[in-house]
């Protein structure tokens, strides 16, 4: 990988060394936060990284505060030198928001850490724990293998080991768990047949790393695949072999800052970070050629032309993303009815009108048709990805919206594809039911929406949408989707607490907690589950410790239907109050006075605008909810 194409997807800033000694001058804390976090987002390689981390930690030696960003602490684990990497990580979380701190033990004391419960590694108190194994420490016992059976009863010892490690870490430290697969560095014994030599330790770190994979979807563990980066950017560009003789550094410095956002992708994926949403221009983006200049038989797309197939590679890689959840939106400078015809009659076009949840052709900037998008869709503009072919375009909207991730493409349309997957923006850890009708669900809030624009009031259109909540208590069918919202919610969330799914089947087995989800359905679909309840019992007070709601569902009523079923299930456990918190964070205002619309009074509240307040359970009796409600009976997820 040459230097000029680490991170190659984010724009190079020409005069970045002015913008850094700009960045560090500056008092505030807040605008300084945000320089930083815009250096980022720029092209840094190896040099610019270790500055970037130097300026950051000297701007902020503890943390700038939770009200600008949440704190991560990420522990390294491994047999190799790692040191070299922290940088990296601290820049990638930098990237997306948060402010990282970083712990490793001293070299060759990882398992001696792992198992003492008083240890740096537990005072520490990580949110993350990344475990790597070199692949010499891997492969220590493959030597003398003479058959596959051997080998695979070697695979199997060596993933218990592992899953040992899994448990004690999430028992002891209750962390997020992330296991690095095992760098495929081994020469080759046979060659192209590799696999056929039992004691190949290139062979074994292949199987190896298969039989992680499984093991970490059993164990709720996130998988780090640098075996995957390596083959992808070439394993001499991961690992420099002087440099473990040297150093026993396996992998090589100069990726640090890509192994660095891969780990940061993944923890902001579990921490509901990931862009939700791919926002696509027209003219030379999906097809080649101007629509309203070429007409339909002009434009370049499909087969017999090698660009016109590019064109159908990137449409081909957004519809696949459509399908395991991404929502894809169109804004483009055009007249509709011109930007719609190769959707509606272009024969090889693969994407399709159906495909677009939200479609805006017209001739205002294009930033402000972001901001329309993400208004229609109800989403945040930090959750946008945008991809034009034109520079112009790109600047203008990076200008105006820093938020939404806008990355530099190359001319060519094939290469598109794999830039974007390079990049990660769309990185998930999960793949649940909901993610995978995502598309419908939101089209269907279109339809939603443009019937409420005839609609004579609000009451009759509510009604008219025939609702149904459909409500259940926490369950291991739909712990992934439970624990995806928890992590992913920042609008409406009451008190934006994040919990693994460890901590979340707590609260499936706790005797005195309440766990509940609720689904919508009405007459265009099922929107699946868009909301989460948990109380935490203590004497006769359920205290609500989390209260979230998808945004797609706001305005129909539904939080007082949860409230209602809420306090239906306090009374029969038995509880006489409910008590709720309102934390207040930079997302969450919409908010603020929901528990005053709902009958609360306030019992306290400090001076950083957090409010505690109380409902007696038989207080809260809501007439005339539009919709009907009832308990679930283990649907189809």
């Amino acid at each position: 990988m040459p230097p000029d194409s680490i991170l190659s997807w984010l724009p190079d800033l020409t005069d970045w060394q002015d913008y850094a000694k700009s960045a560090i001058a500056i008092m505030d804390d807040a605008e300084r936060w945000r320089e930083l976090v815009r250096l980022a987002g720029t092209r840094v390689d190896l040099v610019r990284t270790s500055r970037l981390d130097l300026m950051l930690r000297k701007a902020f030696p503890i943390s700038p505060g939770e009200t600008l960003a949440p704190t991560v602490k990420v522990a390294m684990l491994g047999t190799s030198t790692l040191a070299h990497l922290h940088a990296g990580i601290r820049v990638g979380l930098l990237r997306r928001g948060f402010f990282a701190s970083t712990y490793e033990p001293d070299y060759g004391q990882v398992f001696q850490e792992i198992s003492n419960p008083v240890s740096g590694f537990y005072k520490f108190a990580p949110d993350v724990a990344i475990l790597s194994e070199d692949v010499r420490h891997a492969t220590r016992e493959v030597h003398g293998l003479t058959n596959q059976d051997d080998v695979q009863m070697l695979v199997a010892e060596s993933i218990k080991r592992m899953e040992v490690v899994w448990n004690s870490i999430r028992d002891r430290a209750g962390c997020m768990v992330v296991q690095q697969t095992v760098m495929p560095v081994m020469p080759t014994l046979l060659g192209s047949n590799e696999h056929r030599l039992a004691s190949s330790p290139s062979g074994f770190v292949r199987r190896l790393n298969d039989a992680i994979r499984g093991a970490a979807d059993r164990a709720g563990v996130d998988v780090l695949a640098v075996d995957e980066l390596a083959q992808r950017d070439g394993v001499n560009t991961w690992h420099d072999p002087s440099l473990w003789c040297s150093a026993k550094q396996e992998i090589s410095p100069r990726v640090a800052p890509v192994y660095g956002d891969a780990v940061a992708r993944i923890v902001a994926a579990r921490k509901g970070r990931s862009s939700k949403c791919l926002v696509l221009d027209l003219d030379n983006t999906l097809w080649g050629g101007i629509i309203g200049d070429d007409g339909l038989d002009g434009i370049i797309l499909g087969q017999g032309s090698a660009r016109g197939e590019g064109f159908l590679q990137l449409q081909e890689y957004a519809l696949a993303q459509a399908r395991r959840g991404i929502i894809l939106a169109v804004v483009s400078k055009n007249d509709e009815s011109n930007a719609l015809l190769p959707f509606e009659s272009h024969p090889d076009m693969l994407l399709r009108k159906k495909d677009i949840s939200c479609f805006i052709a017209n001739w205002d900037d294009k930033a402000t048709n972001i901001r329309r998008v993400a208004q229609k869709l109800n989403i945040g503009l930090d959750s946008i990805v945008f991809v034009d072919d034109n520079p112009f375009e790109r600047e203008l909207v990076r200008r105006e919206l820093p938020m939404v991730s806008v990355p530099e493409v190359s001319n060519n349309p094939a290469e598109i594809p794999s830039l974007l997957a390079a990049a990660g923006y769309f990185e998930g850890v999960v793949v649940t039911a909901e993610d995978l009708t995502r598309t419908e669900s939101y089209q269907a809030n279109m339809e939603r929406a443009a019937q409420h624009q005839t609609a004579t009031d609000l009451g009759s259109y509510l009604y008219s949408l025939e609702m149904e909540l459909c409500w259940g208590e926490f369950d291991t069918l739909n712990l992934a989707r439970i624990t995806q919202l928890i992590n992913k919610t920042n609008q409406f969330n009451l008190t934006t607490r994040r919990y693994s799914e460890e901590e979340v089947r707590q609260v499936i087995t706790s005797s005195v907690d309440i766990g509940l989800y609720f689904r919508l359905l009405d007459k265009f679909g099922d929107s699946g589950i868009i909301g989460i309840l948990i109380g935490r019992g203590r004497g006769e007070t359920l205290s609500i410790d989390t209260w979230l709601m998808s945004c797609r569902v706001l305005g129909r009523e539904v939080e007082s239907a949860m409230l209602k079923v809420l306090c239906e299930a306090a009374s029969s456990a038995g509880y006489v109050r409910i008590e709720g918190l309102y934390i207040p964070t930079a997302k969450n205002s919409m908010v603020n006075n929901l528990y005053d619309r709902l009958g609360f009074v306030v019992i306290a509240e400090q001076p950083g605008g957090e409010r505690s307040y109380r409902l007696d359970v038989g207080a809260f009796q809501p007439s005339g909810l539009p919709l009907n409600i009832r308990k679930a009976v283990h649907e189809p997820v």
